[in-house]
């Protein structure tokens, strides 16, 4: 297993410095969501693990917290990612299908999901399933990639001889449904990130 460890640490290095050898620092871009998000608050959950690099940024911050992805192939990733850091108690993983979620309603004062707006083939059921596990001062708190941010994404995809796929659905349009259901978004927009919170 220590090897495996290192072997993924590696990797995650290696990965982190693709993405700023294109001018994109995942820790400070990260950092830029969690600032916006503040403060931070009772129960948390993360929509969509992906390989964890938002999972790690929010466990560095000390929260215990709920992590959830629709594939575990790519929480192994994560899984990895916490345990180098020594994390594991601080977070919660399980696979879970964001247009259904197997959760109590208003069970999260805090909801973050970075980066999966532009992958959800049903954006509104997705929304429609964070605003009911939402407590009723929570608020939401979705970030996803900027126009350059997703050509930065796209070289590295490119780079590894793959091509990074990207829906219809923008996050303004995320906003505004939000919005007619009640909510207040702030927005907030660093060069590779667009962040909305939505509160209740």
């Amino acid at each position: 297993m220590e090897k495996k460890l290192l072997e993924n640490h590696k990797k995650y290095l290696e990965r982190i410095n693709l993405y700023r050898s294109f001018g994109y620092n995942l820790e400070k871009e990260r950092k830029f969501i969690l600032e916006k998000a503040e403060p931070l608050y009772g129960n948390i959950l993360e929509v969509g693990t992906g390989k964890g690099y938002f999972t790690v940024q929010l466990a560095k911050e000390g929260r215990n917290f709920l992590s959830i992805d629709i594939l575990d192939e790519e929480q192994k990733f994560a899984k990895l990612n916490i345990k180098y850091f020594g994390f594991e108690k601080l977070v919660d993983f399980r696979i879970e299908n964001a247009e259904n979620l197997s959760f109590n309603n208003s069970s999260f004062n805090i909801i973050f999901s970075v980066n999966t707006v532009h992958h959800l083939a049903d954006v509104v059921k997705v929304a429609d399933e964070l605003m009911r596990v939402a407590a009723p001062k929570g608020k939401i708190v979705l970030s996803d990639f900027t126009r350059e941010g997703l050509e930065v994404v796209a070289k590295i995809h490119a780079s590894e001889g793959k091509e990074h796929r990207v829906g219809q659905t923008v996050l303004s349009e995320v906003a505004d449904y939000l919005e007619t259901k009640g909510f207040s978004v702030q927005k907030h927009r660093s060069k590779f990130q667009d962040v909305i919170v939505a509160y209740h």
